[in-house]
Parts: structure tokens; sequence; C-alpha cells
């Protein structure tokens, strides 16, 4: 008797399937791949912002000119004045507008 009985409720039980919500499910991995979404884009925001500022960044989004890049190395002492001066001229000499 008790046998029929469990065998009875486990077969007319609905399940969360059939009560009408069982879309919601769906919606889970749609919520987490906006929030993952969400903290790339911010985080990719915040580095453009700062590259924009020059304040860090690839080289080539500083905004500096190859003189100006050639006079830090040398304010820092990476190259010395005879090696500076023949690179300034180098530089100077293939201007474009020359």
């Amino acid at each position: 008797m008790l046998a029929t009985l469990t065998t009875l409720a486990v077969v007319t039980h609905p399940g969360p399937w059939a009560a009408g919500f069982g879309w919601v499910f769906f919606l889970i991995p749609l919520f987490w791949f906006l929030v993952i979404g969400l903290i790339i884009f911010l985080v990719t925001r915040g580095r453009r912002r700062a590259w924009a500022d020059g304040a860090d960044g690839p080289p080539w989004a500083r905004g500096g000119s190859a003189e100006s890049t050639l006079s830090e190395r040398f304010a820092k002492g990476d190259i010395d004045e005879t090696e500076y001066r023949a690179r300034l001229e180098v530089l100077r000499a293939n201007r474009p507008n020359a």
C-alpha cells in the first residue's frame, strides 16, 4: 500500500517545469553573460580613459614625438650626448616635410 502511494505521488507531482516557470531557468546564464560583459566593459573603459590622459598606456597612445622620446632617453642617461646628437640629426633629416 505504501509503495503504491509513493509511486502515485511521484507520477502525479507536476515538478518545477510543469508549474509554468520553467522558462525562468534560461535567464540565469543570460544574467551571468551580462554581468561578465559589464565588468569587461568597465575595465576597458577605465584603461582607455587612463590612456587618453596620457598617464599610462602603450607608447603610440601617449602622444609624444620621436624627438621628445629621444630627449627623455638622453635626460634619463640611457644614451650619451654623441649618440643623442647623431640620432637627432637622423630624425631631422628624415622629416616628411623637410
